[in-house]
């Protein structure tokens, strides 16, 4: 393998490295790691309306995770294109939120699919700079974020 192949190789684990890190804090409610891998400027529509900064996405995200009980957020049929300082990715998501209070056995689900850009910040790790999320469709009742 040459050394340029090898270069992408490691690039593309970063980025799903980086990817699966995101995934974790949302279900560990990790506000700083998010602030980490994403880009102060990062961009965001997970099926709301736009979203500008990295505090907007998580003030966002938070406001949905921190009403409702447990969750899982599972990526799947992850691709990683790198293209130098810049990266697409593009992932399944499907994502599980139990109901905080009330009757455990109500849940949410969504199905959809995450289309990222990923950026090399100066320290050399990629920053998510932008995440669309395509969703497919979901089940049960949006309530369960009011809990």
């Amino acid at each position: 393998m040459d050394s340029h192949s090898l270069a992408q190789l490691l690039d593309e684990r970063a980025i799903s490295r980086a990817l699966i890190g995101f995934a974790r804090a949302m279900d560990d409610r990790d506000w700083a790691t998010m602030a980490e891998i994403l880009t102060e400027d990062a961009q965001g529509d997970f099926g709301t309306g736009p979203l500008a900064g990295s505090a907007a996405i998580i003030d966002l995200i938070r406001g949905y995770l921190d009403n409702c009980g447990p969750t899982q957020h599972l990526l799947g049929n992850v691709i990683v294109d790198v293209d130098g300082d810049t990266a697409t990715s593009r992932a399944y998501i499907r994502d599980v939120h139990l109901n905080a209070t009330a009757d455990p056995s109500v849940r949410f689900y969504t199905l959809g699919d995450y289309h990222d850009t990923w950026r090399r910040a100066g320290d050399g790790n990629w920053r998510l700079c932008e995440r669309i999320k395509a969703n497919r469709g979901y089940v049960g009742p949006l309530e369960i974020f009011s809990s």
